[in-house]
C-alpha cells in the first residue's frame, strides 16, 4: 500500500504525491482527460495506441503508456500532416510549371502557325530553296546566252548582253518572296509526324 502521505485524497480529488507509480483508470477518466468520445477510446484501445489492462480491479487503462501511446499518435499525425503539405505543395508546384510549359508550347506553336516564329530547320528549307532557285537561275545562263554571244561582233556586245540577262536573273529572283501558306503546311506537316512519333512511343 502506498504512504498516505505520497497520495492523498481529499473532497474528491486524487493527490499524487510520489513519482513513479503505476496508474490504472477507467474508461471515462480517458474520455475525459483526452476530451474524445468513448468509442474513439475504444477504436484508439483497438489500435494499440491505447494501453488497456487486466488488473485486480476489472480491465483499466495503465494512464503512462496511455499518454505515451496518445502522444506519440499524435506526434505522428503532426509529421504525416506536414509531409503530406510538403507533398501536396511540391505536386501543386510541378502542375503550375507544367501548366505554364504547356501554355509556352501552345503559344510558340500559335506563332509558329502564324508566321511570326520560325523553326531553325524551317528557315534552312527556305534558304536552301533560295539557293537552288539563284544556282538554277546562273547555270541557265550559258544555255540561254550561247548563241547570241556567238552572233556579237565585238567584246562590247558580249558584254551589254551578258549584263542584260544577269538582270533579267536578278528580277526574277527578287520575286521569290516568303509564301506564308507554303510554310503553314510544312509546319502542319512537321507536327504530324511529331504527334505519330508519340503516338507510336506509347
Amino acid at each position: 500500500m502506498a504512504d498516505k502521505e505520497k497520495v492523498i485524497l481529499e473532497d474528491d480529488v486524487l493527490y499524487i504525491l510520489q513519482p513513479g507509480l503505476t496508474i490504472y483508470v477507467k474508461t471515462a477518466d480517458m474520455c475525459s482527460w483526452f476530451g474524445v468520445s468513448n468509442q474513439w477510446v475504444g477504436q484508439l484501445t483497438g489500435q494499440g495506441t491505447l494501453n488497456k489492462m487486466q488488473t485486480e480491479h476489472g480491465k483499466l487503462f495503465n494512464l503512462g503508456d496511455s499518454v505515451h501511446g496518445y502522444m506519440d499518435s499524435l506526434n505522428e499525425k503532426v509529421t504525416k500532416t506536414a509531409e503530406e503539405k510538403k507533398l501536396d505543395k511540391a505536386k501543386a508546384t510541378a502542375e503550375v510549371k507544367l501548366k505554364v510549359a504547356k501554355a509556352a508550347m501552345a503559344e510558340l506553336q500559335a506563332k509558329e502557325l502564324s508566321g511570326k516564329m520560325h523553326r531553325s530547320e524551317d528557315v534552312q528549307v527556305f534558304t536552301q530553296e533560295l539557293i537552288d532557285t539563284v544556282k538554277n537561275a546562273l547555270l541557265s545562263l550559258p544555255g540561254r546566252l550561247a548563241v547570241e554571244v556567238s552572233l556579237c561582233d565585238t567584246a562590247e556586245e558580249c558584254s551589254v548582253l551578258i549584263k542584260e540577262a544577269i538582270r533579267d536573273v536578278l528580277s526574277e529572283l527578287s520575286e521569290f518572296d516568303y509564301d506564308p501558306e507554303k510554310y503553314e503546311a510544312l509546319v502542319r506537316e512537321r507536327q504530324n509526324m511529331d504527334e505519330k512519333v508519340e503516338d507510336d512511343s506509347e
